[in-house]
């Protein structure tokens, strides 16, 4: 649980009785578990990956672009007369 809903916690069982205290912890807990699960979050492996792959599709692409630009210089020599 993250330092701001500790301190929310902490702060409703100082006063709420100990039964209602524990059952408004639990609904809090599965409302905040169903909200951040409706948001479709990635996990930091997960985005990792995936910065992984964009690094190496970004190099890859700007080799791409570099060959092309090589490319066309060669066409336009060949091309002078």
């Amino acid at each position: 649980m993250t330092v701001p809903f500790k301190k929310i916690a902490e702060s409703l069982s100082e006063v709420l009785p100990v039964d209602l205290a524990d059952d408004v912890k639990k609904n809090v807990r599965a409302m905040v578990q169903s909200s951040l699960e409706k948001m479709d979050l990635v996990t930091r492996e997960e985005l990792e990956v995936q910065e992984k792959v964009l690094a190496r599709t970004r190099s890859q692409l700007e080799a791409l672009q570099q060959r092309v630009t090589e490319l066309e210089d060669a066409l336009k020599r060949s091309a002078d007369p």
